[in-house]
């Protein structure tokens, strides 16, 4: 097999997105646009992937840097896509093969199109091979002038006669190259052009006419092409991707109420029979169980939810797992690494932070338990607080099963409940509570009789 160069052209700055982050680096349906170039240059497992950066370079190597395996080259200035080839030379000095060069900002297009591209190239014994699509609206894109014996040149639309820009046929800027003899090549172009650039599309004709084979690959859904160049070119990418997660969903026996306002990332799995009521968003590899129900308003990322489990209206939960047969919510926030068990209930406005509620614990109302331990078959009461909190570190709080905490109880950490026992209403529990204890804080009731009548006289 012959070896397979990726270059991914980056270093633009994306003037219309109107933004001080490169333009590679804004998200369709919750993904940066170059993951998804990234992912698909992945599938033809290439021996090097090179990404040319410009603009912000170090913001984007800094993204990136999770990626094993890249290279970074950095066009400045940018002087047009053949000078952004260019400055790779070094980085592949002494390979051979095939030089795969794509845009990072031309995410939709598929691995099928990629693998056919490296396909008929080689077939062909072609010298370059681009891909093209016919669109109903070629403004702005460079055309494909063709003769009876193939492609001819590629005329940009700035520099092209009005005969010209009547052709539908565009390129989409995504093509293979022959390695060898390709930077000389490169070398040759001219910027005799409108914008005074150097043009990696005047490479086909510089091509043709040395006598070298040119071939096309065309696709057949020109969506694959679509460049990002605009806030509104984004808005339009991430709400076609999100369509076709969602109609996966419903083909795969997830119920969407309204898949219009219904968002889930590419990554997000879903079981069957489970219900997305309206506003919902699943984010970021989140794993939703088979015959959950997830009302409006709920936004998971990073999480996994148990079979049958329903969450209720306005909840967030991130870096989470929640068991089956829960209940969360209303309003409810689950954070960093909490963890909710089977049958657990968490209630109104009740927050878990790296705290483990255990099976059929619940806490129903106004409560915060932060870097707790709790067993099963707890009860937690309204307005309860763990104080986890020294002012230098983090202490841990530990309830075993079968504990009773009542209403508007502060438990200074580290502390434990043991098991059975019950804090009373309105204690601040700062020893251990062994198992099966009743503890309690507050002194014995005194009541003042006549006192109001007296505050009354007084003012």
């Amino acid at each position: 097999m012959i070896d397979v160069h990726i270059v991914i052209l980056a270093a633009g700055k994306g003037t219309r997105m109107q933004s001080a982050l490169p333009k590679v680096l804004h998200r369709v349906a919750g993904r940066p646009m170059i993951d998804y170039v990234l992912d698909t240059a992945d599938t033809l497992a290439p021996r090097t992937t090179t990404v040319v950066v410009g603009h912000k370079a170090e913001v984007l190597r800094a993204a990136l840097r999770a990626r094993p395996g890249l290279g970074f080259v950095v066009q400045e200035p940018q002087q047009g896509t053949a000078h952004a080839l260019l400055t790779t030379e070094s980085a592949l000095a002494g390979q051979t093969g095939t030089l795969v060069l794509l845009s990072g900002d031309v995410p939709l297009l598929s691995a099928h199109t990629l693998a056919t591209l490296v396909e008929q190239h080689r077939l062909a014994a072609a010298a370059a091979t681009v891909v093209t699509a016919f669109v109903d609206n070629p403004h702005g894109y460079g055309r494909i002038v063709r003769l009876e014996t193939g492609i001819s040149h590629i005329v940009e639309d700035g520099d092209a006669t009005p005969a010209q820009r009547q052709i539908r046929e565009i390129n989409s800027g995504i093509y293979a190259f022959d390695l060898n003899g390709l930077f000389e090549s490169v070398r040759s172009i001219a910027a005799e052009n409108a914008q005074s650039e150097y043009y990696l599309p005047d490479l086909v004709g510089i091509y043709r006419k040395r006598g070298l084979t040119v071939e096309t690959v065309t696709v057949a859904s020109p969506h694959e092409i679509q460049g990002v160049n605009s806030r509104l070119e984004l808005a339009t990418m991430t709400r076609a991707v999100r369509q076709h997660k969602n109609a996966e969903l419903m083909a795969a026996g997830v119920t969407l109420d309204d898949p219009a306002t219904t968002y889930v990332d590419g990554d997000v799995v879903v079981g069957t029979d489970t219900v997305l009521h309206p506003g919902v968003s699943l984010e970021r590899g989140t794993v939703v169980g088979s015959g959950c129900e997830i009302h409006s308003g709920v936004r998971i990322v990073s999480s996994r939810i148990g079979d049958h489990t329903t969450v209720l209206d306005h909840c967030v939960i991130t870096d989470s797992v929640v068991d089956a047969h829960a209940v969360i919510g209303p309003f409810a926030h689950l954070r960093n690494q909490a963890s909710v068990g089977a049958r657990a209930k968490v209630g109104n406005f009740v927050e878990l932070k790296k705290t483990r509620l255990g099976d059929g614990s619940k806490s129903m109302h106004l409560a915060y338990l932060g870097d707790a331990v709790i067993g099963s078959n707890v009860n937690i009461g309204a307005g309860v607080i763990t104080c986890n909190y020294d002012g230098t570190h983090k202490r841990t709080t530990t309830i075993e099963d079968g504990a009773f905490i009542g209403s508007d109880t502060q438990l200074i950490a580290p502390i434990t409940v043991g098991e059975g026992a019950y804090v009373g209403t309105g204690t601040t529990v700062r020893e251990n509570v062994p198992a099966g204890s009743l503890a309690v804080s507050a002194g014995k009731q005194r009541n003042i009789e006549g006192w109001v009548e007296g505050k009354k006289k007084r003012t």
